[in-house]
């Protein structure tokens, strides 16, 4: 298969793909409930949340080995090492003994997509095979490691094709420098070929459609599944390989990828400001007067409108030039990944009690792309649920009552049914902050 150069469908604006569908819904209940219960920062595996580990998985043995754990909330995975063998069409991979017999059969069934409560997404069957002679006979052999994983999910919405694919397929395949084959389930052309400059830097060959793939694949490691550390960021202690890799890291390698110029922000005597507009629900409805608050902050101010459609190189290039962005929660943010190191970002936080959930899926990784975060939370009067549905509706009262209801209601009201009108006055202070610590004094 041939790795797609185009995207060869109409794509979306960034934030279009965002509308709240069934399917996302029950899925944003279970992330939800992930960013409420307490961090898990341990990332160690409990036999309550992956029964099927194996618990002999810490021994190298000649006949080789099979690794597999439970990332907390999110991904489970297998790294299996020695004489490896792949079936597409059967969505296996086997572990096969280098004797005639060998230690009892095992299997494993591993989602290989990073979120493991998202539905639709093929399981791939890890066995570690007893009898050789029952292995299927090699018909292609590679002299690199290879990466299972799977696309579909929530891949289509801007933040989740990073936050669950490329942050992870980078912290999989990097210390390889290109030496590795992916292998993909359920995949997308249009989406290898929408970030095909950061697939084409981690793996130099052509991906595998394993669904499609009639051959036997003979590899000496393979990892199953994408382990995804945190929401859009890594956890060093977690990255295979001891190498310790990060979320500036992932920064500097899509600044590289993409050929950006500017790896951190200098101190200029005129930032220059960019405060991205939203196509729908979540929009700053006084983008004018929130541009000119900039301007008179001390900042050079300009609006963006990225489009899902547009090359990638084409938005991160536009962003890379800019010292600081403003943007309420929601997709475009993601492009923050762009910025150079030291800049800030202004994430302005919807009303409705969402500031946890806006921390872990933008304060914590900007702040770990080395970026300076900043947030504003947006009061009652600021948003336009009050003039829809009065200062005595529950949605408007009590946001606590709100979240107790569930998710559904959450989703429905504060992301989905308001656009918000900055506070332009109360909002001075937090441009000003960011101003301040751009000034060349403090770079």
């Amino acid at each position: 298969m041939e790795t797609p150069t185009a995207v060869t469908s109409r794509a979306p604006r960034i934030d279009e793909n965002e509308s709240v569908t069934k399917a996302r819904v029950e899925t944003e209940k279970k992330r939800e409930q992930e960013w409420q219960r307490p961090k898990d920062t341990s990332g160690a595996v409990s036999a309550e949340e992956f029964s099927k580990r194996d618990s002999t998985n810490a021994k190298p043995i000649e006949n080789g080995k099979v690794v597999c754990g439970s990332n907390g909330f999110y991904s489970d995975t297998c790294d299996v090492d020695g004489d490896v063998r792949i079936n597409g069409t059967a969505l296996s991979v086997t572990l096969v003994p280098a004797s005639r017999r060998s230690e009892r059969r095992r299997e494993w069934k591993i989602q290989p997509y990073p979120r493991r409560t998202v539905s639709g997404i093929a399981e791939v069957t890890v066995t570690r095979q007893q009898d050789r002679a029952a292995a299927p006979a090699c018909t292609v052999t590679h002299g690199v490691p290879g990466v299972v994983f799977a696309l579909g999910g929530l891949t289509g919405n801007y933040w989740h094709d990073f936050s669950d694919v490329l942050v992870p397929l980078f912290v999989a395949s990097r210390r390889y420098g290109g030496e590795v084959q992916f292998l993909v389930s359920n995949i997308q052309p249009w989406w290898l070929g929408k970030y095909e400059a950061v697939v084409r830097r981690l793996s130099r060959y052509d991906a595998v459609d394993l669904d499609r793939d009639t051959e036997v694949r003979c590899l000496r490691r393979v990892a199953v599944g994408l382990r995804m550390h945190k929401e859009f960021s890594v956890k060093p202690e977690l990255a295979p390989g001891g190498q310790r890799l990060t979320m500036a890291d992932f920064a500097a390698f899509l600044r590289d990828t993409y050929a950006l110029p500017r790896a951190a922000a200098a101190g200029a005597r005129r930032p220059r400001l960019v405060v991205i507009r939203r196509a729908h629900y979540r929009k700053i409805v006084n983008m004018d007067e929130v541009v000119r608050a900039a301007e008179a902050a001390g900042f050079e101010a300009a609006v963006m409108s990225p489009r899902f459609d547009e090359a990638v190189e084409e938005v991160a290039r536009k962003v890379n030039a800019f010292d600081a962005m403003v943007g309420v929660h929601g997709a475009g943010l993601t492009n923050a990944v762009f910025l150079p190191a030291g800049a800030v970002v202004i994430q302005v936080v919807p009303y409705g009690r969402l500031e946890r959930m806006a921390r872990a899926d933008f304060g914590e990784p900007v702040a770990d792309m080395g970026l300076r975060y900043m947030e504003y939370s947006v009061a009652a009067d600021e948003s336009t649920l009050l003039e829809m549905l009065g200062p005595e509706h529950q949605v408007v009262k009590d946001p606590e009552a709100v979240h107790r209801s569930g998710w559904d209601k959450v989703a429905e009201y504060y992301l989905g049914k308001q656009d918000v009108r900055i506070n332009v006055a109360r909002f001075a202070a937090t441009l000003a902050a960011a101003f301040d610590h751009l000034r060349p004094s403090h770079s």
